[in-house]
C-alpha cells in the first residue's frame, strides 16, 4: 500500500510503498502523535517500505500522513 507522508515546512511529500494492513498503520500514527501530545519529544514515525528502507519522521514534524488504497499493482497490457 502506498502511504504518503507531508513533513512541516517542506513543500516535497514522502512517498512509501509498505507492506501490512491500513489498520496498523492507523494505529501506528496515532500512537506516535499520542506520545507527542503528551510531551514525549523523542516520539518518531518509524516506516519500513518493501524494499526495506527505513524512514524515521519526528512526531513533531508530521504535516500528514495519507494511506492509500490497498490494492495490488496491475501488470501488463490489460491494465489499461
Amino acid at each position: 500500500m502506498e502511504i504518503s507522508i507531508g513533513v512541516r515546512d517542506i513543500a516535497r511529500e514522502i512517498t512509501l510503498e509498505v507492506e501490512g494492513e491500513a489498520d496498523d498503520i492507523v494505529a501506528n500514527v496515532t500512537d506516535v502523535l499520542a506520545k507527542a501530545a503528551k510531551g514525549d519529544t523523542a516520539a518518531v514515525l518509524d516506516l519500513t517500505d518493501e524494499k526495506g528502507n527505513r524512514t524515521i519522521v519526528p512526531a513533531s514534524a508530521l504535516g500528514y500522513v495519507q494511506i492509500g488504497a490497498n490494492e495490488p499493482r496491475r501488470v501488463g497490457f490489460g491494465t489499461l
